[in-house]
């Protein structure tokens, strides 16, 4: 039986739940070319069913913030998915803040793991260093959803190497979290 993967593109592509910008690129448009391209890698292989919050690059979730993030965990939840992952590009007013990393629910979360094998994943395709898993309940998308899930900040869209790298190189990142994927269900 393949494994559930439901993948949140994090933002909506206008408000209302647009995201960060940096260095004249959105969030929203970086994080739902790499959830296209990371679905593709995993519905190729067959261990995997695959669904994405954002199937086209004007689905829009929600009429508030709010309402867009329950959206988002209601589908997982509803879907019945084994695993929740949000992808999300970081924002700092610290423009050489850069690297990637995960948050988590808790540690004693079967998504801590997970996350820490999507980190490295993506820190040994781009060459970003990995800032680590922390713990963060407060993130609703990781505190509604009933599967382990996890939200990853693939790096800085507020520093112009780590902005670069994501506009360029989308497929560094879906390769990042496949491989992370695959390590994680002992399947690379």
């Amino acid at each position: 039986m393949a494994i559930k993967i439901f993948i949140d593109q994090g933002h909506n592509p206008r408000n209302p739940n647009a995201g960060a910008e940096g260095n004249g690129l959105y969030e929203q448009n970086i994080t739902y070319e790499v959830g296209i391209l990371l679905e593709e890698m995993l519905n190729a292989n067959q261990n995997f069913d695959v669904k994405l919050s954002r199937p086209t690059p004007e689905t829009l979730l929600g009429k508030s913030n709010a309402e867009s993030l329950a959206i988002r965990a209601s589908e997982a939840n509803n879907w019945d998915a084994d695993y929740f992952i949000s992808i999300h590009a970081n924002a700092s007013t610290i423009s050489s803040a850069t690297g990637t990393e995960a948050f988590v629910y808790s540690t004693t979360s079967p998504a801590y793991a997970l996350a820490g094998h999507i980190v490295q994943g993506i820190s040994e395709k781009t060459g970003l260093p990995n800032r680590g898993v922390y713990v963060r309940p407060s993130l609703y998308v990781l505190r509604k959803t009933t599967m382990p899930a996890t939200l990853v900040e693939l790096g800085f869209i507020t520093n112009p190497s780590d902005a670069e790298l994501m506009d360029k190189n989308p497929n560094l990142f879906a390769e990042g979290i496949y491989n992370g994927i695959l390590e994680y269900f002992g399947l690379s």
